[in-house]
């Protein structure tokens, strides 16, 4: 039997690049061709920068606003400390002057009676 590797495999077709013929009898203008293929490629190189640039402004942006955004956050978070850091100053104050009371209303109380003595 017989195996053709060939037909088993799929192959695309690529067609032949056939150079562009140029007509007999005139002239050509290679100046031309250059000067217009010189002008197309500037205008893309051009597309290329203003893209790239619009692109940068963007990011540029984004990058603003997420500083302004880290800022923001920073002040609030440290409002949030001061502010937590003064309560607990105020509840410590509350719990020594509630400990003193304590201790000198047991003081008071926790004197023995002298019911025998009048």
């Amino acid at each position: 039997m017989h195996f053709d590797v060939n037909s088993c495999f799929f192959r695309p077709v690529v067609p032949q690049i056939v150079a562009p013929k140029i007509p007999e009898g005139e002239r050509v203008d290679f100046d031309d061709i250059h000067r217009k293929r010189m002008e197309k490629d500037l205008l893309e190189l051009q597309t290329l920068i203003d893209v790239h640039f619009e692109q940068r402004k963007r990011e540029e942006e984004e990058l603003i606003g997420l500083k302004e955004r880290i800022e923001r956050r920073r002040a609030e978070r440290a409002e949030q400390q001061r502010v937590r850091a003064e309560k607990e100053r105020d509840r410590q104050t509350r719990l020594m002057k509630r400990q003193k009371y304590e201790v000198r209303t047991t003081r008071i109380t926790n004197f023995p009676k002298n019911d025998h003595i009048y």
